[in-house]
């Protein structure tokens, strides 16, 4: 069978929502995903089952590596996708500092890997995962795509700007279409255990003391999981039009970390108590998405708010039996 999309990472956090996006639109899904042991199984399986329950459209899902270059080029040729939407990736910019070996083989090799499969079994378009680490600390706000991206402070945002630059050779080399997107701090039911959102609202709401690093003033541009999808979504619809591009996928509502757990104490109807501790190093001063080319190019539309989207996480959090 051939299929509409192929997703890897469809285990993960926003790979499973694009999965299940695709899916409600009718469409033939395979997914790929390693389970890296970065975060439990368990959660990703659990995000497999809430992907396959009864619906529109199919879902198969195929346990792959993607650094096993023959495996996946057998398997990509055999599915014959129009459509790859690379996912996949060791996240973390902390972990990254540890496991500079281990991300960069992960992300750059597997990244290769991909779009080699792609380039050998006739895709007609790929959409890859960046992120907003790759602007460092611009001194510029908001970040746009055209900035300069040449001085990574992890690792991690490291093999991000490796993946860009593979994306635009390989369109230079084959033509085909795709889009590299920069998510900025995504957020939401099925977030990663690891992520500070998650482990604050579990923190909370155990009366348990949450780490906070610096003296609150560092901002991120938080993004609900949703409004994410509808963009990754936008770019495997619309880079056919722009050849290679860029795009960032964020709100354009930048939040300090002390409105963000104020924000969330509000949610859990709970007071937050600090651990204070020093800024981490890697972890940049703000993040801050200029949507211009996305809005234009991709149709990208933020209709959930902060507070909005912590309310829905919180709800699926007590759901999941992870409420603290």
């Amino acid at each position: 069978m051939a299929y509409d999309v192929l997703i890897t990472g469809a285990a993960g956090f926003i790979g499973s929502h694009v999965a299940d996006a695709c899916r409600a639109r009718g469409e033939r899904v395979l997914g790929l995903d390693n389970f890296d042991p970065f975060y439990g199984e368990a959660w990703k399986r659990r995000n497999l089952a809430e992907v396959s329950a009864p619906g529109p459209g199919t879902f198969d899902f195929e346990h792959l590596d993607l650094t096993d270059r023959g495996a996946l080029s057998e398997l990509v040729g055999r599915a014959r996708p129009r459509v790859v939407i690379h996912l996949a990736a060791k996240a973390g910019v902390r972990p990254s500092i540890d496991d500079p070996v281990g991300y960069a083989h992960a992300n750059v090799t597997g990244t290769a890997c991909v779009l080699d499969a792609c380039r050998t079994s006739g895709v007609e378009r790929v959409v890859v995962a960046s992120s907003s680490s790759v602007y460092g600390n611009n001194p510029k706000v908001p970040f746009s795509e055209d900035d300069r991206v040449d001085r990574p402070i992890s690792p991690y945002a490291a093999t991000k700007l490796a993946t860009e630059a593979l994306c635009a050779a390989h369109h230079h080399l084959t033509g085909m279409p795709t889009a590299c997107l920069r998510f900025f701090t995504v957020f939401g039911a099925r977030q990663r255990p690891d992520l500070a959102i998650r482990k604050f609202m579990r923190l909370i709401a155990a009366g348990r003391e949450i780490p906070y690093f610096g003296d609150g003033s560092a901002s991120r541009d938080f993004t609900y999981v949703s409004d994410v999808v509808g963009g990754v979504l936008g770019a495997a619809e619309r880079i056919g039009a722009h050849g290679y591009r860029v795009g960032n996928l964020g709100s354009d509502r930048p939040t300090r970390l002390d409105e963000l757990v104020r924000a969330i104490g509000r949610v859990l109807g709970r007071e937050p108590r600090l651990d204070r501790r020093p800024a981490q190093p890697g972890d940049v001063e703000r993040t801050w998405a200029n949507l211009n080319r996305s809005r234009a190019e991709l149709d990208y539309r933020v209709s959930t708010s902060l507070e909005a989207g912590l309310e829905h996480q919180w709800a699926w959090m007590r759901d999941a039996g992870d409420a603290g």
